[in-house]
């Protein structure tokens, strides 16, 4: 009885451990139930974030597209308007001219005929000639010669479909900071980075990351394929944290090891291209040389020193806003690379003047999102009155027509008697005062303010010129041959 009971009371042993497995794997079930949901419902909300964002760029498109179609519009009625006018002119002349010779016919005294037949046969053959070929032909179509090609996109709309993820796919490394090619310029800092030497997961992309130069949440300012990237409009006199990482389609890698820097106080410092530190150690921000006596872009500085001595309105308001400024100085230069090819170029980048009779766009090389900055130009150059414009303008503004006429910049463009505010080919405030060989127009972009205030031999031009400015924005000066700044 016994050994019978020993087997039995074995046999129930293992049976335990089988309803006590089989109890855990139902509390995994009913776990893999609730995950389902939750995934469920989390899986649906990104899909339809993912359609709504696909609906809202067709929006976006239509409304663009409707834009172009409305100008083609315009320019249509504009066209066959202006030839009603001038054929409605002619023919009313033409008719007159009818009118006149058929009295003239009826005129019994032979002798006045005499006298004026010759011109009047004279001027109906001009008539006649001015409604020469082409004259009554319309010089415009009622078609609109626009096709949209919506085929691709609708063949990729029904080939929408989900992608099954690779699992035995591993995710990316994390990538390697290259400290020997990073490198910071003014309130600008550019990043490189690789793969580990000994990595062969396929990468697809990077994400870079920058907190806010004040301890705050990090930020995407980067997704791309590209191993380097320059990040600008930074504060001055501030500490970043920078990292980056790596992905593809099973996932995103950790994060490289984080790099804290801080932006440069030193305004006398001499040019030079520092490498980042190390993690947590800190670097000087890159200089340009300083400015040489044949100054055109000025330094910021201390509004103190500058204003003091007047006291007018105009000049308090000003001397109030540079009264903020320490002693930090972005020195800057013209850009080359972004300049209409018609800017030509000398001392050191600093003197700009054009080739052309039309006005061409040259920015400086330094951005601007945040603070208080002043810079000031001077007139190397004017001749035959022409109206050169300052101001600021965004990276992507025209550079073949006067700056303030796109939306992308916000100038004052002036003569020798007066000025005027203009963006976005909106003129506004004409004030008294003009500029001559000599002259110093100064710039005063108040970030915190968020307003642009302009200056001409250190007096204020006009009231405040724009409001409400905010994003990143670059010096900026348009000019023609006539204008050396």
């Amino acid at each position: 009885l016994l050994p019978l009971q020993s087997q039995l009371s074995q046999a129930l042993n293992g049976l335990s451990d089988r309803a006590k497995e089989a109890k855990e794997f139902l509390v995994q079930l009913r776990n893999m139930v609730q995950q389902i949901q939750e995934n469920s419902v989390e899986f649906e909300a990104c899909l339809v974030a993912q359609c709504d964002a696909l609906i809202d760029a067709l929006n976006r498109r239509k409304a663009q597209l409707l834009s172009r179609v409305n100008k083609e519009h315009e320019h249509k009625l504009k066209v066959v308007r202006d030839q009603i006018s001038h054929c409605t002119v002619k023919l009313r002349q033409t008719t007159g001219l009818m009118e006149y010779c058929l009295e003239v016919i009826k005129e019994n005294d032979p002798s006045g005929f005499l006298q004026i037949s010759d011109a009047l046969i004279r001027r109906v053959h001009m008539t006649e000639d001015q409604w020469g070929k082409g004259t009554l032909t319309p010089r415009m179509t009622t078609d609109f010669d626009l096709n949209l090609d919506n085929a691709p996109l609708l063949q990729s709309i029904h080939q929408l479909d989900f992608v099954q993820m690779k699992v035995s796919s591993p995710v990316p490394a994390p990538p390697i900071l290259q400290l020997e090619e990073c490198c910071t310029h003014n309130n600008s800092a550019t990043l490189s980075w690789k793969q580990p030497p000994l990595s062969t997961v396929q990468v697809e992309g990077y994400i870079l990351e920058l907190d806010d130069g004040n301890g705050g949440q990090f930020r995407e300012v980067y997704v791309g394929k590209e191993t380097m990237c320059t990040v600008d409009g930074l504060h001055f006199n501030s500490t970043y944290s920078a990292r980056v990482k790596a992905f593809n389609k099973s996932g995103v890698s950790p994060y490289s090891k984080t790099l804290v820097l801080q932006t440069s106080e030193d305004t006398q410092s001499e040019e030079q291209t520092l490498p980042f530190p190390v993690p947590l150690e800190r670097s000087q921000l890159r200089r340009m040389s300083p400015f040489s006596s044949t100054l055109n872009l000025q330094p910021s500085f201390s509004g103190r020193s500058y204003f003091e001595l007047r006291s007018s309105a105009h000049q308090l308001s000003l001397h109030s806003s540079l009264q903020s400024l320490n002693s930090a100085v972005a020195w800057f230069s013209f850009d080359p690379a972004s300049a209409h090819a018609d800017i030509i170029f000398s001392n050191d980048n600093l003197t700009v003047t054009c080739n052309s009779y039309d006005d061409r766009v040259v920015l400086g090389k330094t951005g601007f999102s945040k603070g208080l900055h002043y810079w000031e130009l001077s007139i190397d150059r004017y001749d035959n009155h022409p109206d050169p414009a300052f101001g600021v303008a965004r990276i992507d503004v025209l550079k073949d027509a006067m700056l303030g006429k796109d939306d992308k910049a916000w100038a004052m463009y002036v003569d020798n008697n007066r000025s005027w505010f203009m963006h976005n080919n909106s003129h506004t405030n004409r004030t008294e005062g003009g500029i001559t060989k000599g002259a110093t127009v100064g710039v005063l972009l108040d970030l915190t303010r968020r307003t642009l205030t302009f200056s001409i031999n250190e007096d204020q031009q006009g009231p405040v010129a724009f409001e409400n400015l905010e994003g990143l924005f670059f010096p900026a000066v348009s000019l023609n041959r006539n204008v050396q700044v």
